[in-house]
């Protein structure tokens, strides 16, 4: 079988698929106030068509899947969609990205899946605040999903996005949550993807001011053992039953590694997070791609993978990064 190698050896086996621009919340960090400019429902890629992408993708070595936005639960059938992807026996994982707004009556169903894990987006413990940065009062509809989470099959992880003047003070907070439960806490370093770059970023919060603040507050840390190309460098208090890990997301210390590719809600092909986007896949499939067609194309196209995030930056045609998260995919 065909694997999507790249030219500096890396072996691609992770899609980041977005199946909606669509958010019914508005986090700060992600898009103005007002909103982006969704794009009409005729333009998304349909669930046959990413059900397609993500099969010919699997047949040439793709084995785990995360389902992102916007927020995946806006879109209508998102479930149905989930149930079909569980029945592609190349998959060995599918994991989810939501804000745990509209999860809650769906995990029963998830857990029948092939559903591995949730990551669950969370940005402070507290109710005024959460509602600062999300611009919606849906904070207790959230923490009812974190508890079902703790209490269901499925792994649990919270993606805490650090943001400078709003919850910095929160972090050991969040670690206090891996005292008593079997949770991983992921700390984001804070991208300029909030739609048109305009929230100020007065002071940085990256991975070494992240973890000297953990550090110097607790006595004793242990690194955990991750994969490779895990985005995270992982850590533990001692004692503690759960984890947390740090996600170098804007400095980009873990490119080396990489394993992912990344499909937008539109169909935009991309090889990092970071570039432009380098062909629409969806016109590719509407204008009568096979299968072969693809596979020759996806193998083709991720041989030219840049080796990190940086030399993908320098390379946009369309200038600095500055699009929404929700375009982007989370």
């Amino acid at each position: 079988m065909d694997k999507l190698l790249d030219k500096h050896g890396r072996q691609i086996s992770y899609l980041r698929l977005a199946v909606t621009d669509r958010c019914n919340l508005r986090c700060q960090y992600c898009m103005p106030e007002k909103g982006i400019d969704i794009v009409d429902r005729k333009e998304l890629l349909s669930y046959k068509e990413m059900y397609r992408i993500s099969r010919v993708l699997s047949e040439l070595g793709v084995d785990k899947i995360r389902l992102t936005g916007g927020e995946p639960f806006v879109r209508k059938d998102f479930v149905k969609f989930l149930e079909s992807l569980s029945f592609n026996q190349y998959l060995k994982e599918i994991n989810i990205t939501t804000n745990g707004a509209l999860i809650a009556n769906h995990i029963d169903e998830l857990e029948k899946m092939k559903i591995n894990a949730v990551n669950l987006s969370i940005d402070s413990l507290d109710r005024k605040k959460f509602f600062e940065i999300t611009r919606r009062d849906v904070f207790p509809k959230v923490m009812d999903t974190y508890n079902q989470l703790l209490q269901s099959e499925l792994k649990l992880k919270l993606n805490v996005v650090i943001q400078s003047g709003f919850n910095t003070d929160e972090i050991i907070d969040f670690i206090e949550l891996t005292k008593n439960d079997k949770v991983s806490v992921r700390f984001i370093e804070e991208m300029p993807f909030n739609g048109k770059g305009l929230r100020q970023v007065k002071e940085v919060w990256n991975y070494n001011k992240i973890f000297g603040k953990i550090n110097s507050h607790f006595d004793t840390i242990s690194s955990v053992l991750s994969d490779k190309s895990s985005t995270s460098k992982n850590f533990k208090v001692d004692g503690y039953k759960g984890s947390f890990g740090i996600i170098p997301a804007f400095t980009r210390t873990i490119c080396n590694d990489c394993n992912r590719i990344r499909i937008t809600a539109t169909g935009l092909f991309k090889n990092c997070l970071f570039d432009d986007g380098v062909f629409n896949l969806k016109e590719f499939i509407r204008k009568g791609a096979s299968d072969d067609d693809m596979k020759e194309l996806f193998i083709k196209t991720v041989h030219k993978k840049p080796k990190n995030g940086f030399i993908a930056e320098a390379n946009r045609a369309s200038g600095n990064v500055s699009e929404s998260m929700s375009t982007i995919g989370g």
